[in-house]
């Protein structure tokens, strides 16, 4: 695996043309987000979502599916987002929440035989830029076990910073180290309907509605 830094604030755009790049070839990148570091590849690719999906655990049938997004512009072409959730979108983004919403069809078969997809707009410069250079969303997952991310207790997290960590990790082609995240995970809100959010986990964020 080949790390890389990006490490200050703002992204590199070295780093972020080199990690499109291997997104661009069906690769898997480790990268920075405003939560955890996180495992990303091409959403339009399949064969790097499935591929992704197997290292990472995730059954996708079971366990929700996340794209990052570069804005709420870019995340209305992969999700159907009303007037309502636009608002709440809007008031929330970049920030740490991953925001559940009925998927559209522009997202390949892997997503298809789902009704929603998770949409992340980070407070993460890199993460945002890097959904910009690729021109299309980044399927995301957290860089931590799904176990863990299944029994995350925001009540049990300390809030202490992480550093990136490459174990169980081997096959991954690039890692982008940009020093400690926030190292508590996302809040979900599941926005399919959304007269009636909810928070389906609390994590970094607090919701405003």
């Amino acid at each position: 695996m080949k790390t890389i830094e990006n490490r200050g604030s703002g992204a590199d755009s070295r780093a972020v043309a080199e990690a499109a790049e291997v997104l661009r070839r069906g690769g898997i990148v480790i990268y920075p987000t405003d939560t955890l570091y996180a495992l990303g590849c091409d959403a339009l690719n399949s064969r790097a979502v499935e591929r992704l999906c197997r290292i990472k655990g995730i059954n996708p049938e079971r366990n929700y599916l996340s794209i990052v997004c570069h804005d709420i512009s870019q995340a209305a072409d992969y999700a159907r987002i009303d007037n309502r959730a636009f608002a709440i979108l809007r008031r929330s983004l970049p920030g740490p929440f991953t925001f559940v919403l009925p998927s559209a069809t522009a997202l390949p078969k892997v997503f298809r035989g789902r009704r929603s997809v998770g949409v992340r707009i980070p407070d993460c410069d890199f993460a945002r830029a890097l959904a910009e250079e690729l021109g299309h969303p980044v399927m995301t997952s957290s860089a931590v076990p799904a176990d863990a991310d299944d029994d995350y207790d925001a009540s049990e997290a300390d809030g202490a910073s992480v550093a990136l960590d490459f174990d169980g990790f081997s096959e991954i082609e690039l890692a982008v180290d940009a020093g400690c995240c926030a190292g508590i995970p996302s809040t979900i809100v599941d926005l399919t309907d959304s007269t009636e959010p909810e928070i389906i986990r609390q994590g970094a964020g607090e919701l405003s509605l």
